[in-house]
């Protein structure tokens, strides 16, 4: 399944349009999760459940050149959507969730730690691992398995600038990052929704092309609380819950990574999870998308789904002869 996408046509801003707020959109979630009529809908209500509150970012500039090889010619959405509708399960299972209680997560001070089969282990402290290469911005799709994409302005560089300097040995086959899990600081921890702290990976070569970015802002700002402060991965080809949040260890190791929605599902969330319209979630159809700030009607166009998320040009060559069914 060696496929090549092409992006899709420029989207001038004029299409936008914003989007009205359902006030009693808990009321109506309830009502669609209580049997197939949630299923039919639930992309519709994913991106309905907007926050009541607007998000709150730090505000704290965050210098980067863009990189035009990275710039997407599409409207960007809006900061607003990108900070107040997040999956993020450590600070709440509602999309609204992590804008309301991110505030709590300190992120000074802040270490991360590379280890595993790696010949220089060390632990980086935040401000150190932002000095490790020039900043970037990149404008990035993001593709969410409930079935709505944004599109973003990240900051951060290619987290093979990190990798190259730890030297991975030879043994080394997978990446596997994992996020801070602190009750003190997320509540949603006292939901056993995932066993935590919140693991995710990928194979050597994926975290090495240099598309997979290690971020640290975006929108010319650090990252907000609710988006992953303050280092993430964004790993763009794939669905948004690969790419991991909040992190404070990343393994080298030479087995694959027992990821946390893998384990939790392993029928629904396959390990690789690229985006691809020919395979669905078992509750959820993959073969379109809504754009968040497009509308919020029932009736508001669906956009088709592109395979590896408009990526298979860059990405596709590392998946040569592999069933992307069977390795979904």
């Amino acid at each position: 399944m060696n496929q090549h996408s092409k992006p899709d046509p420029t989207i001038v801003a004029s299409q936008i349009t914003p989007r009205d707020v359902f006030e009693q959109r808990r009321t109506l979630i309830r009502a669609a999760a209580a049997g197939a009529f949630g299923a039919t809908l639930a992309p519709f209500f994913a991106r309905s459940a907007l926050a009541q509150t607007t998000p709150a970012g730090s505000g704290t500039k965050l210098a980067a050149t863009r990189n035009a090889q990275y710039a997407l010619m599409e409207a960007q959405s809006r900061y607003k959507d990108v900070t107040s509708y997040n999956n993020f399960y450590e600070f709440g299972t509602d999309k609204a969730d992590p804008a309301k209680y991110a505030k709590s997560l300190i992120t000074r001070p802040w270490t991360l730690a590379v280890e595993g089969l790696v010949k220089k282990p060390k632990v980086y402290d935040i401000d150190e691992l932002l000095k490790l290469a020039p900043l970037e911005e990149r404008i990035y799709r993001l593709r969410c398995v409930e079935g709505w994409s944004m599109v973003i302005p990240w900051i951060g560089f290619s987290l093979a600038e990190l990798i190259r300097r730890v030297e991975p040995t030879g043994s080394a086959k997978y990446v596997e990052f994992v996020s801070l899990a602190d009750k003190k600081q997320m509540p949603g921890l006292a939901v056993p929704v995932l066993d935590w702290p919140y693991v995710e990976g990928l194979r050597l070569d994926e975290a090495m092309h240099p598309l997979t970015l290690l971020t640290f802002g975006l929108y010319g700002e650090v990252l907000p609380k609710q988006n992953g402060a303050p280092v993430r991965i964004t790993v763009p080809w794939k669905y948004g819950f690969k790419s991991a949040k909040s992190i404070v260890r990343i393994r080298f190791t030479e087995t694959e990574p027992k990821t946390s929605w893998h384990v939790s599902a392993p029928t629904e969330y396959g390990f690789y999870s690229n985006v691809n319209p020919g395979v669905d979630h078992p509750r959820w159809s993959q073969f379109s998308e809504h754009r968040i700030g497009e509308g919020a009607s029932l009736f508001t166009p669906t956009r088709k789904t592109l395979m590896f998320n408009g990526y298979g040009e860059q990405v596709a060559s590392l998946y040569a002869g592999m069933d992307l069914k069977k390795f979904f």
